[in-house]
């Protein structure tokens, strides 16, 4: 969204804003608007973010919005023109909900889960046909908003900014980019390396606090071989010069989204070993792009020592695969939908 805004020179209407990471991600220059902060108490905060989303109103400021994330299309009804790029739909109130509900061990909680996915779902599906058209980062995504939206959605892939990645050279390391979170699957890749003395790994994200990834995080630190390491808050330069160092990228998300992550290691001329499944069935290309696998500690040590014979192999066709996602591609894509209304 920050990259979009800065394309069409907008400003983005959020809730609480994180100015500092705003700045570590380079974005300093987009203008952004706080509807105000949010309380931490999940889900409280979720469904105050629904209502100040739902109660803003900036009718006659602006000629079109656009909508981005899980809550900002609550302001649909009011605002239009509009288009919604879905980035899933709400996958706690659809495909991960029962899962979700039998990760909790209290039966309150169970049951507080229950109601809010239920009730929050349904005004989550009302509010989706206030808007005029949906653009989606993936085939995959697409399928699942026909499944629960009953609405169509136009492939726009995510924006890399390809100019600013670069191949320098095997730094003897692995890199795993992604959010701390259970869905991601870490404890299978710490399973992996606690096998593969000879390999490091490099771990680089984030988790959420007051939540299930807070717990999950925890419990990752507290499991760490010697050869793995987590860095989190890293600084944009940073990240990259992490991406252009590395051996290759592993990914161990289930059904993901779409998947930057792996695009920007592509872009890097890096190898992708990454789950069969999701939006990497879209982006990596098997045997030349990288590696497909099922998502087991046995076949990440496959693909590992598969790869490791030669990763320069794949430079070539990973910098080429990198192109179709670049930022001017996804500029293009949501600007002729701006301009024709489809």
């Amino acid at each position: 969204m920050l990259t979009l805004a800065r394309g069409l020179k907008a400003d983005v209407l959020t809730t609480e804003v994180s100015r500092s990471l705003i700045s570590l991600m380079g974005f300093d220059d987009v203008n952004i608007i706080s509807l105000g902060p949010l309380t931490k108490v999940r889900p409280l905060k979720q469904i105050q973010a629904s209502l100040k989303f739902a109660a803003c109103d900036f009718r006659g400021k602006y000629d079109f919005f656009i909508f981005s994330g899980n809550w900002a299309h609550y302001a649909s009804r009011k605002h239009r023109p509009n288009l919604f790029y879905c980035h899933t739909p709400v996958r706690a109130f659809y495909d991960m909900r029962d899962r979700m509900i039998r990760s909790r061990s209290n039966p309150l909680e169970k049951a507080g889960l229950y109601l809010w996915s239920s009730i929050h779902g349904r005004f989550d599906r009302r509010s989706v046909r206030h808007i005029d058209a949906i653009a989606t980062n993936s085939e995959n995504t697409a399928r699942r908003i026909k499944k629960y939206y009953g609405r169509d959605a136009k492939v726009i892939y995510p924006p890399c900014n390809t100019a600013k990645f670069a191949d320098n050279g095997d730094g003897g390391f692995w890199l795993s980019v992604n959010r701390l979170y259970p869905e991601k699957r870490l404890e299978v890749q710490l399973e992996a390396f606690s096998l593969m003395h000879g390999e490091k790994l490099v771990i680089v994200g984030n988790s959420g606090s007051g939540d299930h990834s807070g717990e999950y995080a925890r419990r990752l630190r507290a499991m760490l071989p010697p050869n793995v390491t987590i860095e989190s808050d890293l600084p944009e330069e940073k990240l990259i010069d992490l991406y252009g160092r590395c051996r290759g990228l592993i990914v161990t998300a289930a059904d993901e989204d779409f998947g930057m992550n792996a695009v920007e290691a592509m872009a890097s001329g890096k190898p992708v070993i990454a789950p069969k499944e999701g939006g990497y069935l879209e982006s990596v290309i098997d045997g030349k792009t990288g590696m497909l696998i099922d998502c087991t500690p046995e076949d990440i040590i496959k693909a590992v020592g598969q790869v490791s014979l030669d990763p320069g192999k794949f430079k070539s066709s990973c910098l080429e695969r990198a192109k179709k996602f670049d930022v001017s591609v996804f500029l293009d894509g949501v600007k002729n939908i701006v301009d024709t209304g489809n």
